[in-house]
């Protein structure tokens, strides 16, 4: 039995063998992050599981181990320079180079402008933006040393579109100026070898929609063409053939994941 469950990680699609990759915020069971973190494991990374949430991480970390993976936990906040600068030190210590960064972690807030607080806009600011920056910003020299590497960051159709699936303006805003931030930075480093890109999810099946009442989440589906949320494998996948070397010749750019609620 044991070596049929292993045989879970030993698929024909191995790209990402000889690979290390960190993914942050993915300590949540039914998370992006996690889905994201199970599925480069299964092609062959090594993965950092990256979640302010230690229990968390070290739960996805040793289901990936028990299945076959590699991985390990890492606890960080991604706001604190000291604690992100720590999660890249361990990751390098531990196999001994970066390849791929998923900035994933976030939070968001249902709420109205009106009813916002100073201190609301700044902490989902702070979690969704200044996160993404300072994961990059000390990601980067790693990954220069090898020429290669693969950043991919979670923006949100709210960033394109303003808002109307679940979150505030404060969300909106942090998730359009991912957006601005990736193409700058991909600008920036494709001399080092290394891409930038995002994914835009719409409505995901994830705990972060949990306070959604069901009215209001059925109100959203039926907004969408394709009239169901996407799952967090359909997400995940996306991710993954971004931080691939299929996706070599791709960068700055952004891919929409949204059953049609939103088309540029």
């Amino acid at each position: 039995m044991l070596a049929l469950i292993k045989n879970f990680f030993r698929g024909e699609n191995m790209r990402f063998i000889g690979k290390v990759a960190i993914v942050t915020g993915a300590g949540s069971k039914r998370g992006i992050g996690r889905e994201t973190a199970m599925l480069l494991a299964k092609e062959g990374a090594k993965v950092v599981v990256a979640d302010m949430n230690y229990a968390g991480a070290l739960s996805v970390a040793e289901e990936i181990e028990a299945l076959g993976g590699t991985a390990i936990p890492v606890q960080v906040d991604i706001t604190d320079e000291v604690s992100v600068k720590s999660m890249v030190t361990e990751a390098v210590a531990k196999y001994g180079r970066l390849d791929i960064l998923v900035n994933n972690a976030g939070i968001t807030q249902p709420i109205t402008t009106m009813d916002m607080t100073s201190e609301d806009f700044m902490r989902i600011i702070k979690v969704n933006l200044y996160g993404t920056f300072l994961c990059s910003k000390l990601a980067v020299p790693e990954m220069a040393k090898n020429k290669y590497g693969r950043i991919v960051n979670l923006s949100s159709v709210s960033g394109k579109r303003g808002g109307g699936v679940y979150g505030g303006s404060h969300y909106s805003a942090a998730k359009a100026g991912i957006l601005g931030f990736s193409k700058a930075l991909a600008r920036e480093v494709v001399e080092d070898g290394i891409t930038v890109n995002c994914v835009c999810p719409g409505l995901v099946d994830t705990d972060i929609r949990a306070g959604l009442s069901d009215e209001a989440e059925h109100a959203i589906w039926e907004s969408i063409p394709m009239k169901r949320p996407a799952t967090r494998r359909e997400i995940a996948s996306t991710i993954a053939f971004l931080a691939s070397d299929d996706a070599s010749y791709i960068t700055g750019e952004d891919i929409d994941i949204n059953g049609g609620s939103h088309m540029d």
